[in-house]
């Protein structure tokens, strides 16, 4: 079965650099959690069928992963180099919701810190873009899709490998949490959830512009009430 499709957000391969697409691809692909550490890789075949290039083409862009330590291969199998412990998604009734959204706070305050002393200057544009396309007319699941890619960007942004995959593995954690998910798919009306994502796009447009300008005070604020906010949501619908 194919894997290209609008989940994966696959793009055409133009340039004679086909190699180093392909791997960009399927870096940004893991980097935003389509494929999560750990996880086995579809198989060569699958890929070369999905990005329409040649075997070789495709076991030159892989080397590029393994060579950076993304992939390795076990067994003649490839898999998502698993390098810190998996994060799992917890059981709303429990205390490990709340040790999450506690750890995303501290975690998302320092990146986003972090971010506004590291960014690149395209970096600090295209933050700025991703905060300025959300709006309140949004398809719940595009906005779900859009949310996760803001704050991966950020995480990008602060230069710091290792913070980037724990900030990551952190969201995605609470993204799945089924209290995350009744925010959007609560059975809340129009106009709740619609409520919700102008607050979360009010927010990301605080944070991206102050990353943007440079100014660390800001940004910090910014982050440490957008993730207040959301926590305070998550536990008024458990409540």
């Amino acid at each position: 079965m194919s894997f290209s499709g609008d989940s994966y957000s696959l793009k055409p391969i133009e340039r004679t650099t086909i190699a180093d697409q392909v791997s960009g691809q399927l870096l940004q692909l893991i980097r935003e959690g389509r494929f999560t550490p750990g996880e086995r890789m579809p198989s060569e075949r699958q890929l070369c069928e999905d990005f329409g290039v040649a075997r070789t083409t495709l076991r030159e862009a892989i080397q590029q992963l393994v060579s950076l330590g993304v992939l390795e291969r076990q067994t003649n199998r490839l898999y998502v180099v698993d390098h810190i412990g998996v994060v799992d998604v917890p059981d709303e009734k429990t205390k490990k919701l709340k040790d999450l959204v506690e750890a995303r706070r501290f975690i998302e305050i320092s990146v986003t810190e972090l971010a506004v002393c590291r960014a690149t200057d395209q970096q600090r544009k295209e933050l700025l873009e991703l905060a300025e396309s959300l709006h309140s007319e949004m398809d719940p699941e595009e906005f779900r899709n859009l949310n996760h890619r803001f704050h991966m960007k950020i995480g990008e942004c602060c230069a710091n490998p290792l913070l980037e995959e724990l900030y990551g593995r952190v969201l995605k954690a609470v993204f799945d949490s089924s209290a995350f998910s009744t925010l959007l798919y609560g059975g809340l009306e129009p106009e709740e959830v619609k409520k919700i994502v102008e607050q979360v796009a009010k927010k990301h447009k605080e944070i991206a512009r102050a990353i943007f300008e440079g100014d660390a005070i800001a940004a910090s604020t910014a982050a440490a009430d957008h993730v207040a906010e959301i926590e305070d949501q998550i536990f008024e619908k458990l409540v």
